[in-house]
């Protein structure tokens, strides 16, 4: 069968990539046509779209884009005419994607959702629209499948990737080193919003070595412009290698901010968007907190700084606090609790397999 998967960020890429090999795993003939990043392209698939040319954050940051946008909206829509695939696999990136699954099923193809939009959060209007155009959604957060089965949407919760993604050797956080990670994001606009308030603490760290994991998507030139100290270190393709090594981390909101968590890294969770977009998100998010981590234990696991919260001396202060002993093991605590919830096996190989059945129950 021909598989169209779109991603439109790096975890969705990653997501992607494990999907594509385990439906290799019962579809033997299986081709695949994709929309995302290195992690699909490594897999020897037809790549159609970079997420250089997908991703964009903040309402202010989309309307700027907005011609990119609709000229892929146009070439996706020419390729699903002429691909004519067995179904399209939609992986989070609901801005986009929810046009995408509404094109899709005017075609009669087959519409699976993998990752939720958080319409819990904010934009519950989306429900509908999932409701609508979409066959089958995989949620990835235990509260997720009443939430979604309670709007008639059909839903099914395996677990979440992460857990079975990140290798489960044993992790001592006393075997840690003496390394700060910064996590500024994957897009050039988070980068640049973040990155130069983070590095703004290296010296008042001196004991620490600083490392930015660098974004496969994001060449070095571009972190070099803001790095003015030789003790920060930039690493590729080795972020969960160097989560099991680090004391904490400085990390921008987003999927990272679990994967630190499932890591035992004690973290600091910052953002910081246009003064636009925050305005018009602040008026509409429905939730109290930004991380996946307090969010899912409804309560302040990790310090977030929002916004104007997001300077050098708030900085300094949340992480002493991430770095105290005492601190340290109510954390990692927590974040054994949060593991608990989320933990399954074979997420991927379940997802596949009930995407096959239900791809035999029509053709």
């Amino acid at each position: 069968m021909k598989y169209y998967i779109v991603s439109g960020e790096n975890s969705g890429d990653l997501y992607g990539s494990y999907l594509i090999d385990s439906i290799r795993k019962i579809d033997k003939d299986s081709t695949f046509f994709c929309w995302g990043g290195s992690h699909m392209e490594s897999k020897n698939v037809h790549m159609v779209r970079d997420l250089d040319k997908l991703s964009f954050m903040g309402f202010y940051e989309v309307f700027k884009n907005i011609f990119t946008v609709l000229c892929n909206l146009r070439l996706i829509k020419r390729e699903l005419r002429i691909r004519k695939p067995s179904c399209i696999i939609l992986i989070d990136y609901p801005g986009f994607n929810l046009k995408v699954a509404k094109y899709a099923k005017k075609l009669n193809i087959p519409v699976f959702w993998f990752v939720a939009p958080q319409t819990w959060a904010w934009k519950e209007s989306r429900v509908k629209l999932l409701e609508k155009y979409i066959d089958k959604l995989y949620v990835i957060l235990p509260f997720e499948k009443k939430y979604f089965s309670d709007k008639n949407i059909n839903v099914e919760y395996f677990g979440h990737p992460l857990v079975e993604i990140i290798n489960k050797n044993p992790i001592n956080y006393l075997n840690r080193k003496k390394i700060i990670l910064l996590c500024p994001g994957s897009r050039k606009q988070e980068i640049k919003s973040m990155l130069p308030t983070m590095l703004k603490v290296v010296n008042y760290f001196s004991d620490y070595k600083f490392i930015i994991c660098g974004a496969k998507n994001i060449d070095l030139s571009f972190y070099k412009k803001y790095i003015t100290s030789e003790d920060v270190q930039i690493i590729y393709n080795k972020n969960y290698e160097l989560m099991k090594s680090a004391s904490a981390a400085l990390v921008t909101s987003g999927t990272v901010t679990l994967e630190l968590a499932l890591n035992k890294v004690p973290q600091v969770v910052c953002y910081k968007t246009s003064l636009l977009s925050y305005i018009i998100a602040k008026k509409l998010v429905k939730i109290n907190f930004i991380s996946l981590v307090n969010l899912l234990q409804n309560k302040y696991v990790v310090d977030e700084l929002i916004q104007n919260q997001f300077n050098l001396d708030n900085l300094i202060l949340s992480l002493e606090k991430a770095l105290n002993k005492s601190n340290i093991k109510t954390t990692i605590d927590e974040y054994d609790k949060i593991e608990s919830k989320l933990n399954s096996k074979l997420t991927f190989d379940k997802i596949s397999e009930n995407i096959s059945l239900y791809l035999q129950s029509k053709f």
